[in-house]
């Protein structure tokens, strides 16, 4: 099984080579640089790998919810690979690829972690999304979101769960004020990598969730991705009144 996957829904951008089990990434943090990096890295990738493209099985990219220009730019590169290969794509959901970063806050390798994944919207909001680390894979528990931060919920009542992402810092902490007992440990650092998009990719290949390029369609969970900056002002402004 031969992957290539991009991710590049946040301030970081990364890809890696998928090559049965094994997994080589590049990894950095670098606004507005994701265009310029991307498909250099992946060519050194594939070289180090020793993989020609046309050995590649499939193209997988975080499909949101991101960085609306992020999520866009992996899937304009991804279609235009898949279709000069014939390829399917992959497209995997971003904050499950990013709930893979929990592994680093168990205190022991507990195969069943509940984890609250959480990226910063701006405009005051978060997306997040629920989810079960199980054999590797991220089980969704609930649906993914975007919520202001003193609206969103983590599923149930019990305590123990892990928080991953940059929403957790957002709005000066307030989604991890108000939630933080629910939580045995936060990385209000944390983002998504292609390693685990490579991972849970290669999974979702195997169940068949391979789409055709031209069906890849983005989450970004905004109805309205292109708010005018008079729209964003006057969003600010109802928050700031809100009691």
């Amino acid at each position: 099984m031969k992957l290539l996957a991009f991710e590049t829904a946040t301030e970081a951008c990364s890809v890696a080579v998928w090559l049965d089990g094994e997994v080589r990434e590049r990894f950095e943090l670098a606004p507005r640089r994701h265009a310029e990096l991307s498909l250099p890295w992946a060519e050194q990738l594939l070289a180090e790998a020793g993989v020609r493209r046309n050995e590649l099985d499939a193209i997988a990219i975080s499909r949101g919810p991101g960085a609306f220009t992020g999520v866009r730019l992996a899937i304009a590169i991804a279609q235009g690979i898949a279709l000069a290969l014939d390829r399917p794509i992959v497209p995997v959901s971003t904050l499950a690829v990013l709930a893979l970063r929990a592994h680093s806050l168990a205190a022991a390798a507990d195969d069943a972690l509940r984890v609250y994944a959480a990226i910063d919207a701006r405009m005051g909001e978060v997306y997040t999304g629920a989810f079960e680390l199980h054999g590797g894979d991220a089980h969704a528990l609930d649906e993914e979101v975007v919520v202001a931060p003193d609206s969103a919920a983590v599923p149930g009542d019990a305590a123990g769960w892990l928080g991953v992402g940059t929403g957790f810092a957002a709005a000066h902490g307030a989604l991890q004020q108000r939630l933080g007992a629910r939580f045995a440990g936060i990385d209000a650092e944390a983002l998504p990598h292609a390693a685990g998009l490579a991972r849970l990719a290669a999974q979702a290949y195997a169940r068949g969730e391979a789409v055709a390029p031209e069906l890849v369609e983005p989450a970004y969970l905004r109805n309205n991705v292109a708010l005018t900056i008079a729209e964003q002002v006057a969003l600010r402004s109802e928050r700031k009144a809100a009691p």
